[in-house]
């Protein structure tokens, strides 16, 4: 009996010593600057230096512009957590079909493996009202050129982070796919069933696992947004892309207020692990009734 033990100690030790760089990393550049911005939630002052208690988190309880920019910020997190679930599996099925040419689709992988600020600068210049290329094109169909950030600033830049974001979300749908075993399809068909209740009573229920996942972290996505605003619309037109951690960063860089800008961010984190938890209780409860 003790030398089992012994083993499986010497296996425990063996493995915390492999792992005590990833935990030294995270302590030092996750853990500790988590604890540092909760810490100065706490404080006032140009420098975070007067104890300010809860003052800091009552006021962004009561801020207007603390509301707005979450409330933009929920309805970019609503677009974007939509459109990667519905045109993601919409590829996904596409590519999962014997189609011509269905390999031209990986392509769209290329933009999530791109960072989010080379993406904002395209797609800057290329929706510029004066010399962008959208335009450009609508003109030589004879359309005319529309102010894409000033129409509808919000679901240009949701677009634009599905633009990015949607090949991603094209192979986790594609892997649960092809993990869905055929045995149920062709059963389903000598049953008489057509494509589309396949699709309702088979695909969509098994894929219920990596629909949570996509869903997920999507909305974990969408909440913690900050390069679109920051890179294309600047926040504008006015604060209709005053996306809440474009909003933080505005409070702690350009007003200097760092200890309302921790005790923002920490109650943005709050309600990131909320609806977190939210999704993933809603989902193993669909789990066990499926």
């Amino acid at each position: 009996m003790f030398r089992p033990r012994t083993l499986q100690g010497r296996y425990a030790r063996t493995a915390y010593l492999f792992l005590l760089p990833a935990i030294l990393f995270f302590a030092a550049f996750f853990y500790l600057p988590i604890g540092n911005v909760v810490a100065t939630g706490f404080r006032t002052g140009p420098m975070a230096d007067q104890w300010a208690g809860l003052d800091n988190y009552g006021q962004a309880l009561s801020d207007p512009a603390v509301r707005h920019s979450f409330l933009v910020t929920a309805g970019f997190a609503v677009m974007v957590v939509a459109g990667s679930i519905v045109i993601g599996l919409a590829l996904a099925m596409a590519i999962d079909q014997p189609l011509r040419g269905r390999v031209l689709f990986r392509v769209l992988l290329v933009p999530y493996l791109t960072s989010v600020a080379i993406v904002g600068l395209l797609w800057r210049n290329i929706l510029d009202p004066e010399l962008g290329v959208l335009n450009r094109v609508l003109g030589a169909m004879g359309l005319p050129g529309q102010t894409w950030l000033n129409t509808a600033p919000l679901l240009t830049i949701a677009a634009v982070t599905l633009w990015q974001s949607v090949g991603y979300t094209m192979v986790l749908f594609l892997a649960g796919l092809q993990g869905i075993p055929e045995t149920y399809h062709e059963a389903a068909k000598i049953d008489g069933a057509d494509t589309w209740r396949r699709f309702w009573r088979i695909t969509l229920p098994l894929l219920a696992p990596t629909t949570l996942f996509v869903s997920v972290m999507a909305v974990i996505s969408g909440l913690q947004a900050f390069g679109q605003a920051y890179i294309i619309t600047g926040g504008g037109p006015g604060d209709a892309t005053d996306l809440s951690v474009f909003h933080i960063f505005n409070v702690a860089f350009r007003t200097r207020d760092f200890g309302y800008s921790s005790a923002q961010s920490v109650l943005l984190l709050i309600v990131i692990v909320a609806f977190t938890l939210v999704q993933l209780r809603a989902g193993r409860r669909g789990e066990v009734t499926y």
